[in-house]
């Protein structure tokens, strides 16, 4: 565990008590703008970090000399694959693509590793409910990981939120209440928060802050096995899709710490692919803070906000990175549907964002030939399969007859 000293404003520096603190910056919101807090540790030892990077399998404790946490809890999170993707690759003109397969965690998303750490931090400071706000994703993994724990977990979640996700939060034994509006979520749960002392993971501030920033910690397992896997050296681009920042400031976090550790040599170029453009908008204009842009109804509804958070902004500018906004549902349907055909990887449609928005970027030129790209695919297509399965044809139901059948494939062997 790595011993927690402060939490530090991300825009004004500014030092907290290393206590739970879920609503940002005091000062920063009393200037107007929402800036979370990230912990501090004291002084490590590089040449201790190996032993844990080395250790083999998956689980995040390997990289408990990094984290806010003496033991996360566990489900086998993590080591999840990085997959050379030549044939997409050259359909996106990008021979070095890579795909991190977040999907394949315990439950099927990237936020595992936040709640694998955020449920032990619970745990530690006795908490009897952890509750987030979430679409999906993140409450199905806060519920599985409380569950392992013996937490009680409470969802407040949006009325059109995917059935699969759905029952895969009820499943685990979480209590969920929907609302129509998304913000009318933060309301609620604030109130939980601050009257009963339920333990948030995510964020429920608005403006957004982010989530909690001992959860947002374990988003840097990401970088550090994106970094291992390729032999300790940093790729040239990482695109991730993106909502309020938490994965991308964590990845971003991470590999500022393996270069300042010497693990690798230099910062990766790290790209927000989101759906409506709220950090594009802002990063056009140079605005300090993120844009409140026209929202609609998406496929991506994993990352479908609105406006974004000053951490996702903060994270690009410290990575020399860019935002794509790719909007259109049929180019992210397209996506999804060329990554399972040409590289076998099945990726919800936020997820498939990713692979759009690398796309633009070569044709922008900000990839350029002969560069390592990863994009990474944070959840599993299972989470939301109605989207493409109304695109995809029917399937021809026939008897034994081998006629009909030459006639489906035309006589093909």
């Amino acid at each position: 565990m790595g011993k927690v000293v402060a939490l530090r404003c991300i825009r004004c520096g500014r030092d907290y008590p290393p206590e739970d603190r879920f609503t940002g910056c005091e000062v920063c919101r009393a200037q107007g703008l929402a800036a979370n807090l990230a912990p501090e540790y004291e002084p490590v030892n590089p040449a201790g970090l190996s032993r844990g990077f080395d250790r083999a399998g998956p689980g995040l404790g390997r990289f408990a000399a990094l984290l806010p946490v003496e033991e996360p809890v566990s489900l086998g999170e993590g080591a999840t694959p990085l997959l050379h993707a030549p044939r997409l690759g050259a359909r996106l003109g990008i021979d070095g693509l890579y795909l991190k397969d977040e999907g394949r965690n315990p439950t099927g998303s990237f936020k595992d590793r936040m709640a694998a750490v955020v449920v032990a931090r619970a745990r530690d400071r006795g908490a009897g409910t952890v509750t987030i706000a979430s679409s999906g994703n993140g409450g199905a993994a806060l519920a599985a990981y409380a569950a392992r724990a013996g937490l009680r977990c409470v969802v407040f979640t949006l009325a059109g939120a995917p059935p699969a996700m759905l029952a895969q939060m009820q499943s685990y034994g979480a209590r969920l209440v929907a609302t129509e509006r998304p913000a009318d979520r933060w309301q609620l749960m604030a109130y939980a928060v601050e009257r009963w002392g339920w333990y948030p993971a995510s964020n429920y501030m608005s403006p957004p802050v982010g989530s909690n920033p001992y959860g947002i910690e374990g988003y840097k397992t990401i970088a550090y096995e994106i970094a291992q896997d390729l032999g300790w050296r940093a790729p040239d681009h990482v695109v991730v899709p993106t909502c309020y920042g938490d994965g991308l400031w964590g990845i971003v976090r991470g590999f500022g710490e393996l270069v300042r550790f010497g693990l690798i040599d230099r910062m990766p170029r790290v790209h927000a692919a989101e759906v409506f453009g709220s950090l594009k908008t802002a990063l056009d204009a140079g605005r300090e803070e993120p844009a409140a842009v026209p929202g609609r109804p998406t496929v991506a509804i994993s990352i479908g906000t609105p406006v974004s958070t000053y951490q996702a902004l903060a994270a690009l500018r410290a990575a020399g990175g860019s935002a794509e906004a790719v909007g259109d549902d049929r180019e992210i349907l397209q996506a999804q549907r060329e990554l399972a055909g040409a590289e076998g990887l099945y990726a919800e449609p936020s997820a498939a964002v990713a692979v759009a928005a690398a796309g633009r970027l070569r044709a922008r030129g900000i990839i350029r030939p002969g560069e390592t790209v990863v994009c990474i695919l944070t959840a599993t297509g299972l989470k939301q399969p109605e989207p493409l399965a109304g695109e995809l044809g029917p399937v021809p139901v026939i008897g034994p007859d081998p006629g009909r059948l030459a006639e489906i494939f035309g006589e093909r062997r």
